[in-house]
């Protein structure tokens, strides 16, 4: 095998490969002894069929497969003798003339062919301990779990009907009805013994209000639009009356935080709901702070790091990218215009969003290799153990998808590998700590995510 250098420009390599007849040759004589041996043919016996007849009836297509062997095992031995690391699949250039292939296929000729690739870049890490990072803290104030605390009782109310109750805002109504549009009854429109929460919102607009002031035994017709934006199209924006006979009104009755009130929920205490809950506020506000420095650090690891992005990668990220948002406007029946900018506009947006991922991707990848930073086998088995748990009664497809789908262990290890990486880079940065309230963190995490980033 000789290998010529053709191109060598910035990061793009083009590479010519000439492997000679002679070692074709002895390739497509291996090849024509592995078979041999399995060759049955009428008139002789398994393995005595003659090299000579096997060569007349296979040799076309044994030198076929011989070609397309050779290429794959040389093109690969071609760029681990120079040392190359190709950012994508190398594209491989065969003779397109005819009566050349024809040579090569006969064994008359050499095997010439070129391949192009861009190789990834050389990149000089920063000195991670110079990062400028800020750690948010929140501590859990107790209006914050005095605020979980009504929300889980405002869940635990129950209502008390009383005779002669005149419904409220908060009260919980009984009713009978019967929608009319135009006179006319729709379908879907009718409803007997339903329990409406007036106050919450769960109706169309005037139906919940059209019911305040009214008490067992009472009838009212109740007018309401349906809104514009509505599910149903054939009721879209039409003004609909309801037959309304309101069975029974119950007023509100909120639980009295006690021991009693913590076990229906599972808690031994008040104390111990209360220790439960502040743990899970500060689990929280860990996350929204470690999501707040995470970008943070992306940012200052994206401005530390300028080389050379190979176009290859960057198309094939920004490819990924717009296909996901064409998908996703033509779901949601927008259009560039609705967003108040054009197509021109949105491409170089995103083009800039997959420079960034291809840049950090790349930066991130030679911390972890230079640093020997490795996702275990019990961590990518971890991970898709929790993975299957997202899919209650279906772990069964999960495992077999990431069992048999090219490339999904390679997804699920991704995320995980740049969260270790990440750790590193903040136990070298050590950033400063900042106490800050929970809606600084809020605001701070609002802040930090810009659309698309």
């Amino acid at each position: 095998m000789q290998i010529t250098e053709m191109n060598n420009d910035g990061l793009k390599r083009t590479l010519k490969v000439t492997v000679g007849q002679t070692e074709l040759g002895e390739r497509f004589n291996q090849k024509i002894d592995e078979i041999k041996g399995r060759v049955q043919l009428k008139g002789f016996r398994k393995g005595k069929v003659p090299i000579a007849h096997i060569k007349k009836l296979y040799g076309r297509s044994v030198m076929a497969e011989v070609l397309e062997q050779t290429v794959r095992e040389t093109s690969s031995k071609a760029i681990t003798d120079r040392n190359e690391r190709p950012a994508m699949q190398p594209d491989i250039d065969l003779p397109k003339d005819e009566g050349e292939i024809e040579k090569v296929i006969s064994g008359e000729a050499d095997l010439a062919y070129s391949m192009s690739f861009e190789v990834l870049p050389e990149i000089a890490i920063a000195d991670l301990s110079k990062l400028q990072l800020e750690q948010l803290v929140v501590e859990v104030a107790d209006e914050a779990i005095d605020e979980v605390l009504a929300d889980l009782v405002k869940r635990g109310t129950t209502y008390e009907t009383e005779e002669g109750r005149v419904a409220a805002d908060g009260d919980k109504v009984t009713i009978d009805f019967v929608g009319k549009i135009d006179g006319e009854p729709f379908p879907g429109g009718d409803g007997k013994g339903v329990e409406v929460v007036l106050g919450r919102g769960g109706f169309i607009p005037g139906f919940e209000e059209g019911m305040v002031g009214l008490k067992a035994g009472d009838e009212k017709v109740v007018t309401a639009t349906f809104p514009e934006a509505y599910q149903a199209e054939h009721l879209a924006g039409k003004e609909a009356q309801f037959d309304v006979i309101v069975a029974q009104v119950g007023a509100p009755k909120l639980p009295e935080i006690d021991d009693e009130f913590a076990k229906t929920l599972g808690m031994e205490s008040v104390d111990k709901l209360k220790d439960t809950i502040k743990e899970q506020l500060s689990q929280e506000y860990q996350q929204g702070a470690r999501m707040k420095i995470k970008r943070e650090l992306l940012d200052e690891l994206e401005k530390a790091h300028e080389f050379e992005l190979p176009a290859s990668l960057v198309d094939s990220e920004f490819d990924s990218i717009w296909a996901q948002l064409e998908d996703s406007m033509k779901r949601e029946n927008k259009s560039f215009a609705d967003e108040d900018k054009t197509e021109e506009e949105a491409r170089a947006q995103y083009r800039k969003l997959a420079e960034r991922r291809v840049r950090l991707g790349l930066v991130i990848g030679e911390i972890g290799d230079k640093n020997k930073i490795q996702v275990t086998q019990d961590e990518l088995r971890s991970a898709l153990v929790e993975q299957a748990r997202q899919y209650p009664g279906q772990e069964k497809f999960v495992y077999e998808y990431y069992e048999k789908t090219p490339g999904a262990l390679a997804q699920l290890r991704a995320p995980l590998f740049e969260d270790k990486v990440v750790d590193f880079v903040l136990e070298q940065a050590k950033p400063t700590e900042k106490s800050v309230s929970k809606e600084e963190l809020l605001k701070a995490l609002d802040e930090a995510s810009e659309p698309g980033a």
